[in-house]
């Protein structure tokens, strides 16, 4: 049987493209593959060199290098002068880890004044009665209560119970801290985001990322899959464009005083909270940062299955269809391009690899050898 280059191939009924089309693809596969392998050789090396600065800080006489590199800085003096804190944590549900990531939140190690806030938008919410619990377990030791925010009219919900959670905060508060229900926190996380933003005032939004740990089912395995390639984004240890909802921390003043418009942004359509003010940073110039401390983990749920990974996945997609200026549209739609153009070139090399292992495994399931002929100005596949 005769197969020239001028027609496609056709072995076992299975028609592939054309060998050009095929090399240009797995180039495309191994050029994304080794962007990849180096954007998480830079996470590495930025992670590993703060885990190094700790190590030596231990072995200096600092046993306490995790919460501060300067043992000195956790002085009753200095920790009593940090800065008021209120922390703002929307809910919304009752799911499998959240009580253990709550519970993380409330317990930190900040020695400065500090405030929770647990933002419910009825009290029909599972997450009312779970989270009042949990309150009632720590009794006078946390500042800690739960606020019924009431349905969204203008916004999405989330964003609603954060406005709502900034309206109730203590009038001395220097800093508000946004947190998702599914983060982790380290002891000292508060601590280490505090003293980056007073360290350097210019500082519009510090932010962080989750590290997934999946739970062995295929939708776990998939959100992990999708969360590292945008983790590199982060592990800047330093200046980024990116921000992720799940841990924002910015001035207070910012919200009192609706600066750059935040405010008013976010509570006049806003759907993302991130993307929104992402793009008012981007607007007004102003610094987003990601210290390499700012990592949580983030055990993924036993029962997430692919079809809930899915409509993740549909909800990412439909977040870039928001927008607050004409330049934040465009940079969302090349955004969406670039992902969508790096997905499929990262995935086509397998699909093609596998038409040519099924191709393969015909010929030999048929005792074929097959044989590479010349046809003038084309090439013919004998088999």
């Amino acid at each position: 049987m005769l197969y020239c280059r001028s027609q496609p191939f056709k072995i076992c009924n299975i028609c592939i493209v054309d060998e050009d089309f095929d090399s240009v693809s797995v180039s495309q596969g191994c050029l994304i593959c080794l962007v990849l392998a180096l954007g998480w050789a830079l996470a590495s090396y930025v992670r590993n060199r703060e885990i190094k600065i700790m190590r030596r800080k231990m072995k200096e006489g600092n046993s306490l290098a995790f919460l501060s590199h300067d043992i000195n800085d956790l002085e009753h003096s200095k920790q009593a002068n940090l800065p008021r804190v209120t922390v703002v944590m929307p809910l919304k549900g009752f799911g499998e880890h959240n009580l253990h990531n709550w519970r993380s939140q409330i317990t930190s190690l900040y020695g400065g004044p500090i405030e929770f806030f647990f933002v419910v938008d009825s009290v029909e919410d599972p997450a009312y009665c779970a989270v009042n619990s949990l309150i009632s377990d720590f009794k006078d030791e946390i500042d800690a209560k739960v606020i019924v925010a009431g349905p969204s009219t203008t916004c999405s919900q989330k964003i609603h119970n954060q406005l709502v959670g900034v309206e109730k905060m203590h009038k001395d508060s220097k800093y508000v801290l946004f947190l998702d229900d599914d983060v982790r926190l380290h002891p000292g996380s508060i601590g280490a985001l505090t003293v980056e933003m007073e360290k350097r005032p210019e500082i519009f939004i510090q932010t962080g990322y989750p590290l997934d740990l999946p739970s062995g089912t295929l939708g776990s395995y998939c959100i992990y899959e999708y969360h590292m390639p945008c983790s590199m984004g982060f592990a800047t240890g330093g200046q980024t464009f990116f921000l992720w909802g799940g841990c924002m921390m910015m001035h207070a003043d910012d919200f009192r005083n609706d600066n750059y418009g935040v405010v008013s942004g976010l509570k006049d359509g806003g759907y993302s909270d991130d993307m929104t003010l992402a793009a008012i940073a981007g607007a007004h110039k102003k610094l987003i940062t990601s210290p390499p401390v700012a990592v949580f983990p983030h055990p993924l749920a036993s029962d997430l299955t692919f079809s809930r990974y899915w409509n993740y996945l549909r909800k990412q997609t439909f977040v870039l269809e928001s927008y607050t200026t004409k330049v934040n549209w465009i940079m969302n739609r090349a955004l969406f391009t670039v992902h969508c153009y790096l997905s499929w070139g990262f995935v086509a090399p397998f699909f093609m690899s596998s038409i040519h292992i099924a191709a393969a495994f015909c010929n030999y399931s048929n005792g074929k050898s097959p044989e590479i002929t010349s046809c003038g100005d084309t090439y013919c596949h004998v088999g």
